[in-house]
């Protein structure tokens, strides 16, 4: 097949890579970044980096930010071939759906978002295996048929994902907004104590973990929260209250209650298997 990508930053330059790693398909790659584009031709993640070579492409992956994807897939929703398969690959998914909604009647329109990253950004940060082990989340409404979503399924696993999940964008941005941003905003938080200076010599394995993800960029992380606020919103209020209990526990010298809610937190984790 031929594949093109939009973007090749951290999450577009790991797909160029993997299906010039794993694959046979022919790629091609645009990116607003003229050096990125040189990079990526001369290393041979890509074989054209100009946008008219979109046309020829079966599978379109859109690896930008929120509102520049759905920018992109407005400007160029016409020079898409008929038939082809376009997937948006951003961290939010009811936003971009509904920015795109009756604009690919002959093609066929898929919310997606891979569940993998790292705490660096841009095309130099990006690696062949960043998507080994990983799931794959799509949202694909009605009008998908079976085939064309078994032949995505089977794209995104040749190029070492190990689950492809299929939801709603609704669900997505809830749970989204639970397992991944809320953590960045935790760490970012905690990171911002200013005693965070004085931790040489004090800190095991926890501290790097609680911070590992405050590492962040900062310009990306803001415009998903605003685009997911809602959930998001909801989210910050359950963990505030918990805070709050365990404080009001500590603070009162509650040790029984304190080691309740201690003992089922354990219990939670240990049933999640992670």
């Amino acid at each position: 097949m031929k594949i093109a990508i939009a973007g090749l930053g951290l999450i577009g330059g790991s797909f160029a890579k993997a299906l010039a790693a794993r694959t046979r398909h022919n790629v091609f790659g645009f990116d607003a970044s003229a050096e990125i584009c040189r990079k990526a031709l001369e290393s041979g993640q890509i074989e054209s980096a100009t946008l008219d070579a979109f046309s020829e492409a079966d599978i379109v992956l859109v690896a930008l930010y929120p509102s520049a994807a759905a920018e992109f897939l407005k400007a160029n929703a016409g020079r898409f071939k008929k038939g082809a398969v376009v997937i948006d690959l951003c961290g939010v998914k009811r936003y971009v759906v509904a920015a795109v909604s009756g604009l690919f009647p002959d093609c066929t329109f898929i919310g997606g978002h891979p569940m993998a990253g790292r705490e660096l950004s841009g095309f130099n940060a990006s690696i062949a295996n960043l998507y080994d082990g990983a799931s794959m989340i799509l949202t694909p409404d009605d009008s998908v048929s079976p085939e064309i979503l078994k032949t995505c399924e089977n794209f995104f696993l040749s190029l070492g994902f190990s689950k492809i999940t299929l939801t709603t964008p609704e669900h997505h941005d809830e749970m989204i907004a639970f397992t991944s941003q809320m953590a960045h905003i935790v760490s970012s938080a905690y990171a911002q104590n200013p005693i965070v200076y004085n931790f040489d010599g004090f800190s095991a394995g926890s501290f790097a973990d609680m911070t590992r993800v405050a590492k962040l960029n900062e310009d990306m992380w803001t415009e998903l929260f605003m685009l997911n606020r809602d959930y998001l919103t909801e989210q910050l209020d359950v963990l505030t209250g918990n805070l709050e209990r365990f404080r009001k526990h500590i603070s009162e010298g509650n040790e029984a209650e304190l080691k309740d809610m201690l003992k089922k937190g354990r219990e939670i984790k240990e049933s999640l298997n992670q």
